[in-house]
Order: C-alpha cells, then structure tokens, then sequence
C-alpha cells in the first residue's frame, strides 16, 4: 500500500470512528431519555395528575388516593360537580365556588384545597387519563396539546404552575404526586437532551 492508500485508509478510518461515536453518544442519550420518561409518566399518570386531566366527559374524579377501599377504583368528584366544556363549570357550578383563588397550606382535611389561580381543569387537549404512556408521551412534546409550550418550556411550566405545585404538596393529608419539582425538571431536562424520545418511535 503506498502512502496516499495509507493517509486515505487512515482518513475513511477515523471518519467510521467518528461516525460509531457519535451513534452509540445517540443511542446512550435516548436510553436516558427514555428512562427519565419513565419518571415523568410516573407523575403524569399518578391519579393526584389524573383525577383533573380527564376527557370530554368534564368529570373530575377522587380516584382512590386518600381512600384505601377505594384505590384503584374510579370515584366521581362528590356534589354532582360537572366542568362541562367550559373546563370552570360555567355551564352548572363553578369551581370557583368552592375553590376559591387564594394561596393557601390547604391543611385543613376535606376541604376544597386553594391555590393562587382559578381552579378548572386543563383543555380536553391534555387529557391523560385513560392513556398510555407513548401517548402522553407523544402529546406533551406537542404544542398544540400541551398547553402551546415547546418541550423546552415544560421545564419552566413545572416551576411556575401553582396547580403543578399543588400537585406534589396538595395538603392535608392528601397523597402527593411522587417526587418533586426540581426531580420533575431534571427528568425533562433529560428527555429533552435526549430529543424527547417515546416509546413505538420509528
């Protein structure tokens, strides 16, 4: 082989080198992706999240939580409270009515926990209940079903959504959403770095 073989052989080598690099760097940073996908579902799916991310039907729920007969098992929101389309119940009671928009440590047991914002539930677009988690997982790296934020921006949503806040310190005795926020950023973060991956993505 003479030198120009040699330098091109040595060239075309460093390039595969380069190139098995740069997919095994990919394939690590979707791993991890997917692993920190897997604690973000943890919280989107606990029924502390669930119970409000509901569907058409407008019903908020006390599934199970604080209720051990009843873990596992539906239970429609108590006093025949509907949302309806307007996600406030507009349309019957307001949930305004009950829960009143003021900061509160919610500490008193079985009254209707406040937060510094207009209780209601998120759009029919973030409904979670029901799904699975490539589902979920595909539409909050959606804009158009997450509430118009960029994956990017979810991280900043968690840190500054009382009703997330509320989520994983409801008060009073309540089950939380496991872990916290800053765990909640970090996994996005990840996810994120890892190009926001779902399970089933070709």
């Amino acid at each position: 082989m003479n030198i120009f073989r040699q330098a091109a052989a040595g060239v075309i080598g460093f390039v595969l080198s380069m190139a098995s690099a740069a997919v095994a760097q990919d394939a690590s940073d979707r791993a991890a992706a997917l692993a920190a996908w897997d604690d973000i579902h943890a919280v989107v799916s606990h029924p502390r999240c669930t119970n409000c991310h509901v569907g058409p039907s407008g019903l908020p729920l006390w599934e199970g939580l604080e209720r051990g007969e009843t873990l596992g098992k539906e239970l429609v929101h108590g006093m025949n409270v509907r949302a309806d389309d307007s996600r406030i119940g507009a349309e019957t009671m307001p949930c305004r009515t009950c829960h009143i928009s003021a900061a509160s440590a919610n500490s008193v047991p079985h009254a209707p926990p406040m937060i510094a914002d207009a209780w209601r539930l998120p759009p029919i677009e973030m409904t979670w209940k029901g799904k699975t988690s490539a589902e979920i997982c595909v539409q909050l790296r959606d804009p158009d079903r997450n509430g118009a934020f960029t994956p990017e921006e979810l991280s900043d949503h968690v840190g500054t959504s009382a009703f997330v806040a509320w989520g994983f310190d409801p008060g009073a005795g309540r089950a939380a959403a496991p872990g916290s926020i800053p765990e909640m950023q970090e996994a996005l973060a990840i996810w994120v770095a890892g190009g926001t991956p779902c399970v089933g993505d070709p």
